[in-house]
Protein backbone atom coordinates (compact mmCIF):
# COMPACT_ATOMS: atom_id res chain seq x y z
CA UNK A 1 0.00 0.00 0.00
CA UNK A 2 3.14 2.68 0.52
CA UNK A 3 4.07 1.51 -2.91
CA UNK A 4 0.79 2.59 -4.32
CA UNK A 5 0.76 5.76 -2.41
CA UNK A 6 3.79 6.44 -3.89
CA UNK A 7 2.82 5.67 -7.07
CA UNK A 8 -0.14 7.41 -7.30
CA UNK A 9 1.34 10.64 -5.43
CA UNK A 10 3.83 10.70 -8.26
CA UNK A 11 1.27 9.92 -10.96
CA UNK A 12 -0.59 13.34 -9.43
CA UNK A 13 3.34 14.93 -9.90
CA UNK A 14 3.13 13.25 -13.48
CA UNK A 15 -0.03 14.71 -14.47
CA UNK A 16 0.60 17.84 -12.79
CA UNK A 17 3.96 18.19 -14.66
CA UNK A 18 2.00 17.30 -18.16
CA UNK A 19 -1.10 20.53 -17.17
CA UNK A 20 1.90 22.81 -16.75
CA UNK A 21 3.55 21.95 -20.02
CA UNK A 22 0.66 21.07 -22.43
CA UNK A 23 -2.58 22.49 -19.96
CA UNK A 24 -5.39 21.31 -23.04
CA UNK A 25 -3.96 22.22 -25.77
CA UNK A 26 -4.70 20.50 -28.89
CA UNK A 27 -1.08 18.20 -28.64
CA UNK A 28 -2.56 16.93 -25.35
CA UNK A 29 -5.08 15.80 -26.70
CA UNK A 30 -3.68 13.95 -29.68
CA UNK A 31 -1.33 12.15 -27.18
CA UNK A 32 -4.17 10.55 -25.54
CA UNK A 33 -5.48 9.65 -28.44
CA UNK A 34 -2.63 7.96 -29.63
CA UNK A 35 -1.81 6.22 -26.29
CA UNK A 36 -5.23 4.22 -26.82
CA UNK A 37 -3.64 1.25 -28.35
CA UNK A 38 -0.76 0.50 -25.31
CA UNK A 39 -3.63 1.23 -23.08
CA UNK A 40 -6.23 -1.07 -24.20
CA UNK A 41 -3.44 -3.60 -24.62
CA UNK A 42 -2.10 -3.04 -20.95
CA UNK A 43 -5.82 -3.56 -19.78
CA UNK A 44 -6.43 -6.48 -21.80
CA UNK A 45 -3.81 -8.37 -21.02
CA UNK A 46 -2.26 -7.53 -17.73
CA UNK A 47 -6.26 -7.93 -16.76
CA UNK A 48 -6.92 -11.05 -18.11
CA UNK A 49 -3.19 -12.58 -18.09
CA UNK A 50 -3.46 -11.65 -13.78
CA UNK A 51 -7.26 -13.47 -13.44
CA UNK A 52 -6.56 -16.43 -15.16
CA UNK A 53 -3.03 -17.03 -14.30
CA UNK A 54 -3.12 -16.11 -10.76
CA UNK A 55 -5.74 -18.89 -9.82
CA UNK A 56 -4.07 -21.70 -11.83
CA UNK A 57 -0.60 -20.61 -10.98
CA UNK A 58 -1.70 -21.20 -7.25
CA UNK A 59 -3.40 -24.08 -7.78
CA UNK A 60 -0.21 -25.85 -8.54
CA UNK A 61 1.78 -23.77 -5.95
CA UNK A 62 -1.02 -24.38 -3.02
CA UNK A 63 -0.67 -28.86 -3.89
CA UNK A 64 2.73 -28.16 -4.37
CA UNK A 65 3.82 -28.45 -7.64
CA UNK A 66 6.06 -25.74 -7.58
CA UNK A 67 8.19 -27.19 -11.10
CA UNK A 68 4.88 -27.31 -13.29
CA UNK A 69 4.11 -23.90 -11.65
CA UNK A 70 7.15 -22.45 -13.03
CA UNK A 71 6.77 -24.13 -16.31
CA UNK A 72 3.49 -22.74 -17.25
CA UNK A 73 4.47 -19.20 -15.92
CA UNK A 74 8.14 -19.52 -18.18
CA UNK A 75 5.33 -20.60 -21.30
CA UNK A 76 3.36 -17.37 -20.87
CA UNK A 77 6.34 -14.76 -20.35
CA UNK A 78 8.35 -16.49 -23.46
CA UNK A 79 5.32 -17.15 -25.71
CA UNK A 80 3.65 -13.43 -24.98
CA UNK A 81 7.24 -12.13 -25.71
CA UNK A 82 7.40 -13.90 -29.27
CA UNK A 83 3.48 -12.99 -30.28
CA UNK A 84 3.83 -9.31 -28.70
CA UNK A 85 7.16 -8.33 -30.85
CA UNK A 86 5.48 -9.19 -33.83
CA UNK A 87 2.29 -7.73 -32.84
CA UNK A 88 4.12 -4.43 -32.41
CA UNK A 89 6.00 -4.26 -35.72
CA UNK A 90 2.45 -4.38 -37.55
CA UNK A 91 1.11 -1.94 -35.04
CA UNK A 92 4.03 -0.14 -36.31
CA UNK A 93 3.32 -0.57 -39.76
CA UNK A 94 -0.66 -0.65 -39.96
CA UNK A 95 -0.75 2.94 -37.65
CA UNK A 96 -2.17 5.01 -40.79
CA UNK A 97 -5.30 2.60 -40.81
CA UNK A 98 -6.54 1.84 -37.37
CA UNK A 99 -5.49 5.42 -36.16
CA UNK A 100 -7.91 7.58 -38.22
CA UNK A 101 -10.65 5.17 -36.45
CA UNK A 102 -9.60 6.09 -33.20
CA UNK A 103 -9.33 10.06 -33.42
CA UNK A 104 -12.16 10.04 -36.53
CA UNK A 105 -13.24 13.84 -35.62
CA UNK A 106 -9.12 15.36 -35.71
CA UNK A 107 -8.25 17.17 -38.83
CA UNK A 108 -5.84 16.27 -41.34
CA UNK A 109 -2.70 17.68 -39.20
CA UNK A 110 -3.37 16.69 -36.08
CA UNK A 111 -4.16 13.02 -37.45
CA UNK A 112 -0.52 13.10 -38.68
CA UNK A 113 0.78 14.03 -35.36
CA UNK A 114 -1.57 11.32 -33.62
CA UNK A 115 -0.14 8.24 -36.40
CA UNK A 116 3.39 9.25 -35.67
CA UNK A 117 2.91 9.21 -31.91
CA UNK A 118 1.13 5.87 -31.91
CA UNK A 119 4.42 4.77 -34.12
CA UNK A 120 6.77 5.87 -31.28
CA UNK A 121 4.61 4.08 -28.83
CA UNK A 122 3.75 0.98 -30.52
CA UNK A 123 7.27 -1.09 -29.40
CA UNK A 124 6.24 -0.41 -26.00
CA UNK A 125 3.31 -2.83 -25.42
CA UNK A 126 5.91 -5.58 -25.28
CA UNK A 127 7.17 -3.98 -21.86
CA UNK A 128 3.58 -3.87 -20.95
CA UNK A 129 1.97 -6.83 -21.37
CA UNK A 130 5.44 -8.90 -19.97
CA UNK A 131 4.61 -6.67 -17.15
CA UNK A 132 1.51 -7.48 -16.43
CA UNK A 133 2.57 -11.56 -16.34
CA UNK A 134 5.50 -10.28 -13.91
CA UNK A 135 3.21 -8.92 -11.31
CA UNK A 136 0.80 -11.92 -11.57
CA UNK A 137 3.65 -14.19 -10.99
CA UNK A 138 4.83 -12.11 -8.24
CA UNK A 139 1.29 -11.78 -6.48
CA UNK A 140 0.41 -15.46 -6.77
CA UNK A 141 3.61 -15.22 -4.48
CA UNK A 142 2.56 -13.44 -2.34
CA UNK A 143 5.32 -11.02 -3.07
CA UNK A 144 3.89 -7.49 -3.61
CA UNK A 145 6.26 -5.34 -3.43
CA UNK A 146 8.18 -5.32 -6.93
CA UNK A 147 5.01 -5.45 -8.58
CA UNK A 148 4.11 -2.34 -6.58
CA UNK A 149 6.76 -0.42 -7.33
CA UNK A 150 5.89 -0.96 -11.36
CA UNK A 151 4.40 2.53 -11.29
CA UNK A 152 6.69 4.20 -9.10
CA UNK A 153 8.91 3.45 -12.07
CA UNK A 154 7.18 4.95 -15.09
CA UNK A 155 6.19 8.07 -13.25
CA UNK A 156 9.48 8.69 -12.63
CA UNK A 157 10.85 7.95 -15.90
CA UNK A 158 8.19 10.15 -18.01
CA UNK A 159 8.34 13.14 -15.57
CA UNK A 160 12.07 13.46 -16.05
CA UNK A 161 11.84 12.85 -19.70
CA UNK A 162 9.17 15.73 -19.81
CA UNK A 163 11.20 18.23 -17.61
CA UNK A 164 14.52 17.45 -19.08
CA UNK A 165 13.51 17.12 -22.94
CA UNK A 166 10.46 19.27 -23.85
CA UNK A 167 12.61 22.19 -24.74
CA UNK A 168 13.52 20.46 -27.38
CA UNK A 169 11.12 17.93 -28.15
CA UNK A 170 7.98 19.57 -27.33
CA UNK A 171 5.00 17.04 -26.73
CA UNK A 172 7.30 13.94 -28.11
CA UNK A 173 8.85 14.55 -24.76
CA UNK A 174 6.00 13.37 -23.13
CA UNK A 175 5.43 10.39 -25.89
CA UNK A 176 9.51 9.23 -25.21
CA UNK A 177 8.71 9.28 -21.51
CA UNK A 178 5.50 7.36 -21.62
CA UNK A 179 7.53 4.62 -23.88
CA UNK A 180 10.50 4.48 -21.86
CA UNK A 181 8.46 4.42 -18.43
CA UNK A 182 6.20 2.05 -19.69
CA UNK A 183 9.44 -0.46 -20.39
CA UNK A 184 11.21 0.56 -16.80
CA UNK A 185 7.81 -1.04 -15.31
CA UNK A 186 8.89 -4.31 -16.60
CA UNK A 187 12.55 -4.02 -15.65
CA UNK A 188 11.93 -2.90 -12.06
CA UNK A 189 10.12 -6.14 -11.79
CA UNK A 190 12.74 -8.37 -13.27
CA UNK A 191 15.08 -8.69 -10.33
CA UNK A 192 12.55 -9.52 -8.53
CA UNK A 193 11.48 -12.48 -10.65
CA UNK A 194 15.17 -13.53 -11.41
CA UNK A 195 15.64 -14.06 -7.29
CA UNK A 196 13.30 -16.73 -7.27
CA UNK A 197 16.01 -19.05 -9.30
CA UNK A 198 12.56 -20.41 -11.64
CA UNK A 199 12.94 -18.54 -14.65
CA UNK A 200 13.93 -20.45 -17.95
CA UNK A 201 13.65 -20.42 -21.64
CA UNK A 202 10.79 -22.30 -21.81
CA UNK A 203 7.84 -22.90 -24.34
CA UNK A 204 5.86 -25.64 -23.66
CA UNK A 205 2.72 -25.18 -25.51
CA UNK A 206 1.44 -28.68 -24.30
CA UNK A 207 1.60 -27.85 -20.52
CA UNK A 208 -1.69 -29.23 -19.23
CA UNK A 209 -1.89 -25.87 -17.50
CA UNK A 210 -1.88 -23.84 -20.62
CA UNK A 211 -4.87 -25.89 -21.60
CA UNK A 212 -6.75 -25.03 -18.76
CA UNK A 213 -5.55 -21.19 -19.05
CA UNK A 214 -7.16 -21.24 -22.79
CA UNK A 215 -10.53 -22.61 -21.57
CA UNK A 216 -10.44 -19.50 -18.75
CA UNK A 217 -8.59 -16.77 -20.84
CA UNK A 218 -10.86 -16.59 -24.10
CA UNK A 219 -13.69 -15.22 -21.79
CA UNK A 220 -11.50 -13.37 -19.66
CA UNK A 221 -10.17 -10.96 -22.61
CA UNK A 222 -12.98 -10.68 -24.31
CA UNK A 223 -14.55 -8.96 -21.12
CA UNK A 224 -11.03 -7.17 -20.27
CA UNK A 225 -11.57 -6.14 -24.16
CA UNK A 226 -15.07 -5.24 -23.38
CA UNK A 227 -13.87 -2.86 -20.43
CA UNK A 228 -10.95 -1.38 -22.57
CA UNK A 229 -13.25 -0.84 -25.61
CA UNK A 230 -15.08 1.97 -23.30
CA UNK A 231 -11.58 3.73 -23.44
CA UNK A 232 -11.96 3.39 -27.20
CA UNK A 233 -15.44 5.27 -27.61
CA UNK A 234 -14.21 7.82 -24.84
CA UNK A 235 -11.46 8.91 -27.52
CA UNK A 236 -13.86 8.48 -30.18
CA UNK A 237 -16.60 10.48 -29.10
CA UNK A 238 -14.19 12.92 -27.52
CA UNK A 239 -12.33 13.61 -30.45
CA UNK A 240 -15.05 15.65 -31.94
CA UNK A 241 -15.31 18.11 -29.05
CA UNK A 242 -14.12 21.17 -28.99
CA UNK A 243 -9.88 21.23 -28.44
CA UNK A 244 -9.04 20.45 -24.50
CA UNK A 245 -12.10 18.41 -23.62
CA UNK A 246 -10.27 15.32 -24.05
CA UNK A 247 -7.44 16.46 -22.21
CA UNK A 248 -10.40 17.72 -19.38
CA UNK A 249 -11.30 14.82 -18.97
CA UNK A 250 -8.48 12.90 -18.86
CA UNK A 251 -7.34 15.01 -15.32
CA UNK A 252 -11.18 14.96 -14.32
CA UNK A 253 -10.69 10.85 -14.62
CA UNK A 254 -7.25 10.86 -12.91
CA UNK A 255 -8.21 12.53 -10.15
CA UNK A 256 -10.87 10.36 -9.37
CA UNK A 257 -9.22 7.56 -9.69
CA UNK A 258 -6.48 8.66 -6.83
CA UNK A 259 -8.53 7.37 -3.55
CA UNK A 260 -8.68 4.05 -5.84
CA UNK A 261 -5.85 3.35 -7.27
CA UNK A 262 -4.65 4.20 -3.66
CA UNK A 263 -6.75 1.61 -1.45
CA UNK A 264 -9.21 -0.38 -3.56
CA UNK A 265 -6.68 -1.77 -6.01
CA UNK A 266 -4.25 -2.50 -2.85
CA UNK A 267 -6.96 -3.89 -1.21
CA UNK A 268 -8.14 -6.01 -4.46
CA UNK A 269 -4.26 -6.73 -5.35
CA UNK A 270 -4.10 -8.62 -1.76
CA UNK A 271 -7.08 -10.48 -1.47
CA UNK A 272 -6.94 -11.47 -4.66
CA UNK A 273 -4.49 -14.39 -4.05
CA UNK A 274 -6.34 -15.20 -0.65
CA UNK A 275 -9.40 -15.51 -2.61
CA UNK A 276 -7.91 -18.17 -5.09
CA UNK A 277 -6.06 -20.28 -2.35
CA UNK A 278 -9.47 -20.28 -0.44
CA UNK A 279 -11.12 -21.49 -3.37
CA UNK A 280 -8.45 -23.80 -4.17
CA UNK A 281 -9.48 -25.85 -0.57
CA UNK A 282 -12.85 -25.47 -1.39
CA UNK A 283 -13.34 -22.94 1.74
CA UNK A 284 -16.35 -20.52 0.30
CA UNK A 285 -17.02 -19.09 3.29
CA UNK A 286 -13.76 -17.51 3.55
CA UNK A 287 -14.22 -16.44 0.31
CA UNK A 288 -17.50 -14.55 1.20
CA UNK A 289 -16.06 -12.92 4.16
CA UNK A 290 -12.83 -11.81 2.42
CA UNK A 291 -14.87 -10.35 -0.24
CA UNK A 292 -17.69 -8.74 2.16
CA UNK A 293 -14.59 -7.45 4.10
CA UNK A 294 -13.18 -6.42 1.11
CA UNK A 295 -16.08 -4.77 -0.02
CA UNK A 296 -16.44 -2.96 3.23
CA UNK A 297 -13.25 -1.10 3.12
CA UNK A 298 -14.33 0.40 0.03
CA UNK A 299 -16.88 1.88 0.54
CA UNK A 300 -15.31 3.20 3.47
CA UNK A 301 -13.00 4.83 1.21
CA UNK A 302 -14.22 5.92 -1.61
CA UNK A 303 -18.04 7.09 -0.16
CA UNK A 304 -16.25 9.83 1.46
CA UNK A 305 -13.56 10.51 -1.57
CA UNK A 306 -16.75 10.91 -3.94
CA UNK A 307 -18.42 13.64 -1.57
CA UNK A 308 -15.24 15.36 -1.34
CA UNK A 309 -14.17 15.61 -4.75
CA UNK A 310 -17.77 16.84 -5.66
CA UNK A 311 -17.70 19.56 -3.12
CA UNK A 312 -14.13 20.30 -3.49
CA UNK A 313 -13.66 20.20 -7.00
CA UNK A 314 -13.00 23.93 -8.31
CA UNK A 315 -9.95 23.94 -5.11
CA UNK A 316 -8.50 20.85 -6.06
CA UNK A 317 -8.07 21.32 -9.89
CA UNK A 318 -7.23 24.87 -9.18
CA UNK A 319 -4.21 23.77 -6.41
CA UNK A 320 -3.14 20.66 -8.41
CA UNK A 321 -3.05 22.00 -11.98
CA UNK A 322 -3.24 25.72 -12.73
CA UNK A 323 0.28 26.61 -13.77
CA UNK A 324 1.93 27.25 -16.90
CA UNK A 325 -0.12 26.61 -19.48
CA UNK A 326 -3.25 25.43 -17.47
CA UNK A 327 -4.83 28.78 -17.01
CA UNK A 328 -8.18 29.41 -15.17
CA UNK A 329 -10.10 28.66 -17.82
CA UNK A 330 -9.46 24.90 -18.01
CA UNK A 331 -9.32 24.88 -14.45
CA UNK A 332 -12.98 26.17 -14.75
CA UNK A 333 -13.42 23.22 -17.40
CA UNK A 334 -11.95 20.31 -15.36
CA UNK A 335 -13.82 21.24 -12.27
CA UNK A 336 -17.48 21.03 -14.12
CA UNK A 337 -16.53 17.79 -15.42
CA UNK A 338 -15.04 16.20 -11.87
CA UNK A 339 -18.33 15.61 -10.04
CA UNK A 340 -19.61 13.46 -13.51
CA UNK A 341 -16.60 10.98 -12.97
CA UNK A 342 -16.75 10.94 -9.26
CA UNK A 343 -20.47 9.90 -9.47
CA UNK A 344 -18.87 6.28 -10.27
CA UNK A 345 -15.83 5.90 -7.93
CA UNK A 346 -17.65 3.97 -5.76
CA UNK A 347 -18.77 1.29 -8.14
CA UNK A 348 -15.76 1.44 -9.83
CA UNK A 349 -13.84 0.62 -6.58
CA UNK A 350 -16.23 -2.40 -6.17
CA UNK A 351 -16.17 -4.09 -9.60
CA UNK A 352 -12.49 -4.04 -8.97
CA UNK A 353 -12.90 -6.34 -5.96
CA UNK A 354 -16.40 -8.26 -7.14
CA UNK A 355 -14.28 -9.14 -10.78
CA UNK A 356 -11.61 -10.23 -8.70
CA UNK A 357 -13.76 -12.55 -6.78
CA UNK A 358 -15.29 -14.24 -9.43
CA UNK A 359 -12.03 -14.43 -11.31
CA UNK A 360 -11.14 -16.52 -8.68
CA UNK A 361 -13.68 -18.33 -8.11
CA UNK A 362 -12.78 -19.47 -11.74
CA UNK A 363 -16.49 -18.08 -13.26
CA UNK A 364 -15.56 -16.09 -16.63
CA UNK A 365 -18.41 -16.78 -18.75
CA UNK A 366 -21.36 -14.31 -16.76
CA UNK A 367 -18.00 -12.16 -15.80
CA UNK A 368 -17.70 -11.96 -19.21
CA UNK A 369 -20.90 -10.72 -20.39
CA UNK A 370 -22.01 -8.70 -17.75
CA UNK A 371 -18.65 -6.22 -18.91
CA UNK A 372 -20.07 -6.49 -22.36
CA UNK A 373 -23.30 -5.20 -21.21
CA UNK A 374 -22.30 -2.54 -19.36
CA UNK A 375 -19.59 -1.12 -22.38
CA UNK A 376 -22.95 -1.88 -24.73
CA UNK A 377 -25.16 0.50 -22.31
CA UNK A 378 -21.67 2.89 -22.02
CA UNK A 379 -22.16 3.48 -25.36
CA UNK A 380 -25.58 3.92 -26.11
CA UNK A 381 -25.60 6.19 -23.51
CA UNK A 382 -22.97 8.27 -24.45
CA UNK A 383 -24.40 8.38 -28.25
CA UNK A 384 -27.75 9.68 -26.07
CA UNK A 385 -26.53 12.22 -23.69
CA UNK A 386 -23.11 13.39 -26.03
CA UNK A 387 -25.25 16.13 -27.83
CA UNK A 388 -26.82 18.05 -25.05
CA UNK A 389 -24.39 17.21 -22.51
CA UNK A 390 -20.68 16.84 -24.31
CA UNK A 391 -18.55 15.63 -21.89
CA UNK A 392 -20.30 15.40 -19.29
CA UNK A 393 -22.60 12.88 -20.81
CA UNK A 394 -19.29 10.95 -21.69
CA UNK A 395 -18.35 10.84 -17.93
CA UNK A 396 -21.54 10.67 -16.79
CA UNK A 397 -22.42 7.12 -19.15
CA UNK A 398 -18.90 5.95 -17.53
CA UNK A 399 -20.43 6.30 -13.92
CA UNK A 400 -24.15 4.92 -14.08
CA UNK A 401 -22.72 2.13 -16.66
CA UNK A 402 -20.09 0.77 -13.92
CA UNK A 403 -22.82 1.49 -11.58
CA UNK A 404 -25.18 -1.12 -13.80
CA UNK A 405 -21.78 -3.53 -13.65
CA UNK A 406 -21.17 -3.56 -9.75
CA UNK A 407 -24.75 -4.01 -9.31
CA UNK A 408 -25.00 -7.61 -11.52
CA UNK A 409 -21.58 -8.61 -9.97
CA UNK A 410 -23.23 -8.76 -6.90
CA UNK A 411 -25.51 -10.57 -7.45
CA UNK A 412 -23.14 -12.87 -9.25
CA UNK A 413 -20.84 -13.25 -6.74
CA UNK A 414 -23.52 -14.11 -3.94
CA UNK A 415 -24.68 -16.87 -5.71
CA UNK A 416 -20.70 -18.66 -6.23
CA UNK A 417 -19.52 -17.85 -2.51
CA UNK A 418 -23.76 -17.78 -0.82
CA UNK A 419 -22.14 -15.87 2.16
CA UNK A 420 -21.91 -12.14 1.03
CA UNK A 421 -22.97 -10.89 4.43
CA UNK A 422 -25.72 -8.50 3.27
CA UNK A 423 -27.32 -6.85 6.65
CA UNK A 424 -23.57 -6.24 8.11
CA UNK A 425 -22.89 -4.51 4.61
CA UNK A 426 -25.81 -2.21 4.47
CA UNK A 427 -25.58 -1.03 7.88
CA UNK A 428 -21.85 -0.23 7.55
CA UNK A 429 -22.94 1.40 3.79
CA UNK A 430 -25.24 3.51 5.85
CA UNK A 431 -23.04 4.67 9.20
CA UNK A 432 -20.98 5.99 6.41
CA UNK A 433 -23.29 7.94 4.65
CA UNK A 434 -24.23 9.34 7.72
CA UNK A 435 -20.40 9.72 8.67
CA UNK A 436 -20.06 11.46 4.75
CA UNK A 437 -22.95 13.82 5.13
CA UNK A 438 -21.22 15.56 8.38
CA UNK A 439 -18.35 15.68 6.28
CA UNK A 440 -20.08 17.79 3.42
CA UNK A 441 -21.80 20.12 6.20
CA UNK A 442 -18.17 20.76 7.49
CA UNK A 443 -16.89 21.58 4.09
CA UNK A 444 -20.08 23.93 3.80
CA UNK A 445 -19.34 25.73 7.08
CA UNK A 446 -16.16 26.19 5.64
CA UNK A 447 -17.20 27.39 2.70
CA UNK A 448 -19.80 30.08 3.79
CA UNK A 449 -17.13 31.87 6.13
CA UNK A 450 -16.02 33.60 3.10
CA UNK A 451 -12.26 32.58 3.14
CA UNK A 452 -10.55 32.41 0.07
CA UNK A 453 -6.28 32.07 -0.10
CA UNK A 454 -3.69 34.05 -2.08
CA UNK A 455 -3.05 33.17 -5.86
CA UNK A 456 0.32 31.48 -5.01
CA UNK A 457 0.27 27.72 -4.82
CA UNK A 458 1.78 27.85 -1.39
CA UNK A 459 -1.06 29.64 -0.40
CA UNK A 460 -4.12 27.34 -1.88
CA UNK A 461 -2.50 24.30 -1.56
CA UNK A 462 -2.00 24.55 2.42
CA UNK A 463 -6.13 26.08 2.31
CA UNK A 464 -7.01 22.73 0.48
CA UNK A 465 -5.04 21.03 2.73
CA UNK A 466 -7.06 22.41 5.80
CA UNK A 467 -10.33 22.02 4.53
CA UNK A 468 -9.64 18.25 3.45
CA UNK A 469 -7.97 17.38 6.79
CA UNK A 470 -10.90 19.13 8.74
CA UNK A 471 -13.71 17.53 6.96
CA UNK A 472 -11.38 13.76 7.26
CA UNK A 473 -11.32 14.65 11.16
CA UNK A 474 -14.97 15.17 11.04
CA UNK A 475 -15.80 11.96 8.64
CA UNK A 476 -13.58 10.39 11.01
CA UNK A 477 -15.06 11.40 14.53
CA UNK A 478 -18.50 10.67 13.09
CA UNK A 479 -17.22 7.16 12.04
CA UNK A 480 -15.75 6.89 15.87
CA UNK A 481 -19.15 8.11 17.28
CA UNK A 482 -20.89 5.81 15.36
CA UNK A 483 -18.38 2.98 16.12
CA UNK A 484 -17.64 2.27 12.08
CA UNK A 485 -15.27 -0.76 12.32
CA UNK A 486 -13.84 -0.36 9.03
CA UNK A 487 -12.50 2.76 10.79
CA UNK A 488 -9.99 0.08 12.98
CA UNK A 489 -9.98 -2.37 10.36
CA UNK A 490 -8.24 -0.03 8.04
CA UNK A 491 -5.74 1.05 10.39
CA UNK A 492 -4.70 -2.79 11.15
CA UNK A 493 -4.46 -3.21 7.72
CA UNK A 494 -2.17 -0.65 7.17
CA UNK A 495 -0.32 -1.99 10.13
CA UNK A 496 -0.15 -5.53 9.18
CA UNK A 497 1.37 -4.74 5.82
CA UNK A 498 4.40 -2.48 7.23
CA UNK A 499 5.18 -4.46 10.83
CA UNK A 500 4.36 -7.93 9.29
CA UNK A 501 3.80 -8.02 5.20
CA UNK A 502 1.39 -9.88 5.42
CA UNK A 503 0.95 -12.30 3.57
CA UNK A 504 3.76 -13.30 2.64
CA UNK A 505 4.59 -17.09 4.19
CA UNK A 506 3.06 -19.95 3.22
CA UNK A 507 1.36 -20.92 6.38
CA UNK A 508 -0.55 -17.22 6.63
CA UNK A 509 -2.00 -17.77 3.29
CA UNK A 510 -5.23 -18.46 5.57
CA UNK A 511 -5.39 -15.30 7.68
CA UNK A 512 -8.38 -13.42 6.95
CA UNK A 513 -7.71 -9.42 5.77
CA UNK A 514 -10.48 -8.96 8.61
Amino acid sequence: MAATLGSTVLGFAREVVNARYYGTQWQMDTFLAAAVIPTILFGVFNGALVSALVPTFTEYITKGDDDEGWRLANTIINGLFIVLSVCAVLGYIFAPVYVPYIAHGFPAPQMGVAIRMTRWLMPSIVAVSLAGVFSAVLNAHHRFRAASLAGIAINLVTIGCVIALNHKFGIYALVIGTALGLCAQMLVQMPALFLTRRYRFTLDLHHPGLHRMWYMLGPIIVGSAAGQIAIFFDRYFASTLSPGYMAGMNYATKLVNFPQQIFAAAIATVIFPLLASHFARENRLAVGQSVTMGLRLVNFITIPSVCALMVLAHPMIQTLFERGTFKSSATDLCAGLLPYAAVGLVALAANVVLTRCAFACKETSWTVAISIFTVVVNVLLSVLWLPSLGARGLLLANSVSQSMQAVMLLVLVQRLVRRIEWHTLGMSALKILVCSAVMIGTLHWIAALGVSPAHTFVSRAWFLFGQVAIGALAFIASARVLNVEELAFAVNLIVQKFERNLPSPPENREVPIA
